[in-house]
């Protein structure tokens, strides 16, 4: 069902009404730039497992890079709004949402949260406008789920740091102006380091032979004898708590991220279901057809409400980490489902990438495991409910 007076698609329960009109806008901004520019590009990038260079100046024109974050140079938005343009993105393409998720919601809050006000004037106003790009390493070869055991070293010489280590999973990581790099210390404490473009032993290349958002390119990161400005070490980021707020800022909107793709799949099933032609009446009018698109649009509806009270919460200081972990834990899952459902209701066609919804379908695979996999996120909120952990 269709919003036909909005144009904002999907919107069973009107939703939008609870909107500000800041917001609705924005959204309606987003969703025809998604359908007009993202579109009908993304499947051929996909395909050849390119980066989309020129869409990059086209989307820095809507002036939307910032994730709701507080900082100069920063365009002023809600958390709600920004979470309706993560699912805007991800409903065009899980890559180049993944490229906006990493410059804005890691990189950008990196910088927000731990950095200097000399670093946030220095970086934030220019990645906001993309005129620089930015990457977050944490993640290591060994050290994905726990990556508060990093290896990475970061040691003291002088006026620098010397950073040795690997990381891996890098989202940006080749094409990146600035990497934070979060190193263990000589103290023993995780810590955040801004390493600029061209640095001396920083080395990233491309992962290959990936089936999930082929289009954002990830590095492997090698820093050998990495040395940096000890002006470049985020003067806030002391431990791993400080890194933590920062994905737990962006956990929630994972869910966003999920809600995108369920949205895509759910909107190509039924234009495909109204158009397919079968026994000589549209596949839509088959009673199986029927129950498939509502199932659907059940579960949309309520990663719908999932989100937008998420978002709200995070907005009156409210969210907690175990509600993020949730939100994120059930989107996931849910648009697994709805995604599944959508290709089996569109049968063979349905793994053509014209149609749109294999493509979703093998990128929400990424979601399901990045920021958390749906097991670590069950724990977390399972020794919140319980009181024990139940980690290792």
């Amino acid at each position: 069902m269709r919003d036909a007076d909005s144009g904002l698609g999907v919107d069973y329960y009107g939703l939008a009404e609870d909107l500000t009109d800041a917001e609705r806008d924005l959204w309606t901004t987003m969703r025809r730039w998604v359908d007009a520019e993202l579109i009908p590009v993304a499947g051929g990038y996909w395909e050849r497992a390119e980066f989309p260079y020129d869409l990059v100046p086209k989307y820095a024109q809507l002036g939307v890079v910032g994730d709701a974050l507080v900082g100069p140079g920063i365009p002023e938005m809600s958390v709600t709004a920004a979470g309706l343009i993560t699912m805007e993105l991800n409903r065009g393409d899980g890559s180049f949402a993944t490229f906006h998720g990493v410059q804005a919601g890691l990189a950008m809050r990196s910088i927000a949260f731990c950095g200097s006000d000399e670093q946030k004037e220095r970086w934030l106003p220019a990645m906001a406008r993309l005129e620089a790009i930015g990457a977050f390493a944490l993640t290591e070869p060994d050290h994905g789920s726990d990556s508060v055991a990093l290896e990475t070293t970061a040691r003291r010489d002088g006026d620098s740091y010397v950073l040795n280590g690997a990381k891996r999973w890098i989202g940006n990581g080749t094409i990146c102006d600035v990497c934070v790099v979060w190193a263990r210390g000589e103290d023993g404490q995780v810590q955040g380091f801004l390493v600029e473009k061209g640095t001396p032993g920083y080395e990233a290349d491309v992962i290959e032979g990936k089936g999930s958002l082929r289009a954002v390119w990830n590095a492997d990161i090698r820093l050998t004898d990495c040395r940096v400005p000890a002006e470049n070490k985020l003067p806030g980021g002391r431990t791993f708590k400080d890194t933590a707020r920062v994905l737990s800022a962006t956990r929630a909107g994972i869910a966003w991220s999920a809600l995108g793709h369920a949205t895509a799949a759910y909107e190509c099933a039924l234009s495909y279901a109204l158009q397919r032609q079968q026994f000589g009446k549209p596949i839509a009018s088959f009673q199986l057809v029927q129950e498939k698109l509502v199932q659907m649009l059940a579960e949309v509806t309520a990663m719908q409400l999932f989100c937008l009270r998420t978002s709200r919460l995070a907005e009156q200081g409210r969210l907690t980490d175990t509600m993020a972990s949730l939100a994120k834990m059930n989107a996931t899952r849910k648009a697994r489902q709805v995604l599944a459902t959508a290709r089996d209701l569109m049968g063979g066609n349905g793994i053509l990438l014209e149609h749109r919804v294999m493509r979703h379908m093998a990128d929400i695979e990424a979601l399901h495991t990045y920021e958390g996999t749906e097991s670590i996120q069950t724990l977390i909120i399972g020794k919140q409910l319980t009181g024990i952990s139940a980690f290792a």
